[in-house]
Parts: structure tokens; sequence; C-alpha cells
């Protein structure tokens, strides 16, 4: 288990990696924020997490809920603190087959009334650029654990737009490749079905952002709702999330469209094919009604004569010319 710590006092960074036995004297202070991170990638000691829990009263169900996994995107609130479960999202490469892109990485978070403790199962999170947004305006953090919470939440928020957006661009490439001449029917499907999972998933830690951004409105850090000041933060965090989940939707739209549209088009190329076919199909049966006819075993003008072939030579240019030229104006062929 990976342990990281910060310490300020009033807005103003003192400490970084404290040791832990110095945690419950941080919290105690007047003027402290602390924030703790403890990553669990690797087998981590879920054992130390609940000696520690234990010592700062946090809830045996959020503990549980922190270390499980598959549990979804939330907010509650708890005796002395409130617990916040969100997921981070990114796209691998382009990958063979249908296995979805998607990486998601779960975050909880307690919020207690001078700090913040978050827990990691996995490091495929970038704590550091959440660091690094709380340092860019250090007296926001003067008004307490909202400000952090804000920062994780702003962080977490950009990595589901920048998800979003590579999928809006994998939607367009697919548009592109949907309306080419030589595209491959096969390989559109593939791709729309790709994507469809994609976004299935995406849509289910994207969704429920806006009922954990407005409970922790109305909560606060610890049930009194959040400082006036953060207030303004939180709705314009409100509004990206809004922003995020209509995204979203408007993809599914999108893809859906694309798959139907794709079938459409198949079905409008086979009758292509068909009416192409029918029509060659037509010239053909010219020629060979015309030999079949002059075939026959019974005496005709022409019969056993050079003038009896040149005849039907040339009924079958003029007749076959003629067919080609009526189903050539008429788009059959």
């Amino acid at each position: 288990m990976t342990v990281r710590s910060r310490l300020w006092r009033h807005g103003w960074l003192v400490a970084t990696d404290f040791p832990l036995e110095e945690l419950d004297e941080h919290l105690a202070a007047e003027g402290s924020l602390v924030w703790l991170d403890l990553c669990l990638a690797g087998g981590g000691d879920v054992a130390e997490l609940e000696r520690l829990a234990a010592e700062l009263g946090l809830d045996p169900h959020a503990v549980e809920d922190a270390v499980a996994p598959g549990e979804r995107p939330k907010a509650t609130r708890h005796a002395g603190h409130n617990f916040v479960s969100v997921y981070a999202t990114s796209l691998r490469q382009r990958e063979r087959g249908y296995e979805s892109r998607l990486v998601t990485s779960r975050i909880s978070a307690f919020v207690l009334p001078r700090g913040l403790v978050t827990v990691r199962r996995d490091d495929r999170f970038d704590i550091d650029e959440v660091v690094q947004r709380w340092q860019e305006d250090p007296d926001l953090l003067a008004c307490g654990p909202g400000a952090l919470v804000h920062g994780l939440l702003d962080v977490v928020v950009d990595g589901h737009f920048e998800t979003i957006q590579q999928l809006d661009d994998a939607v367009e490439e697919l548009e592109d490749v949907l309306f080419a001449e030589d595209s491959q029917a096969q390989q559109v499907q593939r791709a729309s079905y790709q994507l469809r999972k994609e976004l299935v998933q995406l849509r289910r830690v994207v969704l429920p952002m806006r009922e954990v951004v407005s409970g922790l409105m109305r909560a606060g850090s610890h049930g009194e709702g959040q400082p006036p000041v953060m207030s303004g933060y939180f709705e314009d965090l409100y509004d990206h999330v809004l922003r995020a989940a209509e995204w979203t939707e408007s993809l599914r739209d999108m893809i859906g469209s694309v798959f139907e549209t794709n079938l459409s088009l198949q079905d409008s190329r086979l009758n292509t094919v068909m009416k192409k076919l029918a029509g060659w199909a037509a010239v053909i049966a010219v020629p060979t009604a015309i030999t079949g006819w002059f075939g026959q075993n019974v005496p005709y003008p022409g019969f056993s004569s050079a003038f009896g072939l040149w005849q039907s030579v040339v009924l079958i240019v003029v007749a076959t010319l003629g067919l080609y030229l009526l189903l050539r104006q008429r788009d059959w062929i």
C-alpha cells in the first residue's frame, strides 16, 4: 500500500508525507487541512485501511464500499463525514476484436471536517494532476475540504470530457467510412458494436455524477452545505457534469443512427446489385433466344446459307444493343 499526504494551514502547504501517527493531531488543529491518499494497487493491505478507519471513526459500510469491486458512483452522508465514490476514465489504443478500450479507475474519498482521505484500488488514475490542480489556487484551500473535493472531481470530470471527445472523433471517422465507396459493411458493424459497448460502460460512470455533485452541494463537507465561496465552483462543476451527460446521450443517438444507416445502405446496395444482375440477365437472354430460334431443326428463310448466319448476327447485335441502351437510360445497368 502506497501512502501520500499533505498538510495545509490557512491555505499554505506546511508539510508533505508526514507520519501517520501525526494524522489525528493535524486533523484536530484549528485552521489545518489534511489530505491522505491510500493506493491499494498490487493487493494493498486492507487491514491497515480498516485500522486507520477505526481511528478516524469512519463508517464500516463506507470502508467496505471503498475496497469492494464494482461499486457504483455515489455520495452518501455518515456521522462525522461524507463518502464519495467516482470513476476516472480513459481510452486505450485501438485494438482488434470486440474488446472495449475504455479503462476505468475508481477513487473513493472520505470527506472529513478538516481533511480528505482518498482510497484508490489501482494506480491508473494520475493523482499528481489533482495535486497540481490544488497548487494552482492555494487561496481556495482556505475554504476547507470542499476545495480538495472540488479539485479531485474537477480532474475526474475533465477526464470524462476527454474520453467523450475521443469517442466523438471515432464516431465521425466511422461516418466518413460509412459513406465511402469502398466501405466494408463488416468493418462498420464491428466498429459500431465496439463504440456502443464503450459508450454503455461510459454512461454508467458519467450519468450518476449528477447525483454525486448535487449531493455534495447540499451536504458540504460534514452536513452544513458548501461555503458561499465554494458554491460557485460546485455550480460550475455541476454544469460540466450535465454537459458530459448530455454529450454521452447525443453520442448514443449518433451511434444508433450510424448502425441503422449502415443497415439501410446495405439494403440499398443489395437492391442496386440485384437490379444490375436482372438487367444483364435480360441482355444475355436476347442472344440466347435468337440463337435458340435459329438453331431449331426446321427450315426458315436463310436456312443452311450464309444469309441466315448474318441475319441472326444482325438480330443479336441490334436487339442486344437496343435493350442495353434502354436499360442504361433507366439506370438499371
